[in-house]
């Protein structure tokens, strides 16, 4: 395993100077399939992400009985559930890719069963208001990335303030917004900015609109820390066809595009670079505004 997903250097405040980090949501398109699963951790690290995320559910644990009783959609999704006996293979697979492992607990047991595994717990934005849950993942000392979709502020707050009594040091919210997918109207990307002051922790942006604008503004003016983002390997994803899903020919330019951007920065001390060594000593003379300066024309008519 890795155990290297450290937010901390950015909780609480806005760096510009620090490149986000990329979470790849593989969501249920694995198929119960292995090989599909691995080949996920290799799009992911392909794409220059950070980490690759999977989800634990078992339905009877998520649902309510009366609605597997009567809602067929809802019990299809077994055929969506990822067997336990993959988390081994998938975490070594990403520890030899370079690639941190995540996996979102849906049930309390579930945080007890990935902790041999994961670099950091994920929580969704579903599961929020579940303090048991918060505070299971708290406890055992990783770091915490929460979801916020369709949440309150207070009810960030709340779940925040109980991540930290648990003992959680490194947090980062996301703000998302829960509709699949999300028209970029509704993005509310300033509300990353409000998250981060109410809270006091790393503050990130979870995409479901699949436009690379959205992702590009929350990271350059808003300061998202984290960016989380849906991923599928061939439009045969169970989760595909809603339309949050990206395609990792599409999800890799934008990652490329915002890492060239911050390899921009440099280091602010401010003088020459290599690339202008030689225009240097083209600049006009202080003595008679002509260029070059006088050292080199005397090299020219000494050639000469």
């Amino acid at each position: 395993m890795i155990r290297a997903w450290n937010t901390a250097p950015d909780v609480g405040s806005h760096n510009p100077s620090r490149m986000p980090r990329f979470i790849a949501e593989v969501s249920s398109n694995h198929a119960r399939d292995l090989s599909r699963a691995l080949a996920f951790v290799d799009a992911a690290a392909d794409a220059k992400c950070d980490a690759v995320k999977f989800q634990l559910f078992r339905i009877e644990r998520m649902f309510a009985p009366e609605i597997l009783a009567r809602s067929e959609k809802h019990r299809a999704r077994k055929e969506w559930e990822l067997p336990r006996e993959h988390l081994a293979p998938i975490a070594e697979h990403c520890r030899r890719r370079g690639i941190a492992f995540s996996c979102t607990p849906f049930y309390l047991e579930a945080v007890a069963e990935l902790l041999p595994f994961v670099d950091f717990y994920k929580i969704a934005s579903y599961e929020l208001l579940v303090a048991p849950l918060l505070r299971a993942c708290a406890a055992t000392g990783l770091p915490v990335v929460l979801s916020t979709g369709m949440a309150t502020m207070a009810e960030i707050t709340a779940a925040a303030g109980i991540l930290k009594g648990a003992g959680a040091s490194d947090i980062t919210l996301l703000h998302c917004v829960s509709a699949y997918p999300t028209p970029a109207e509704e993005a509310n990307l300033a509300a990353i900015d409000s998250i981060r002051t109410e809270t006091g922790c790393a503050v990130g942006w979870s995409d479901h609109t699949r436009r690379p604008a959205v992702i590009e503004r929350a990271v350059h003016r808003w300061g998202a820390g984290v960016i989380e983002f849906h991923l599928d390997l061939d439009r045969h994803g169970a989760e595909y066809a809603a339309g949050h899903c990206w395609l990792p020919e599409e999800i890799a330019p934008v990652i490329a595009r915002i890492r060239e951007s911050f390899s921009a920065d440099g280091t602010g001390f401010k003088e020459p670079q290599p690339s202008e060594a030689e225009d240097r000593e083209w600049r006009a003379d202080p003595a008679d505004g002509m260029r070059p300066l006088r050292h080199v024309r005397a090299r020219w008519e000494n050639a000469a």
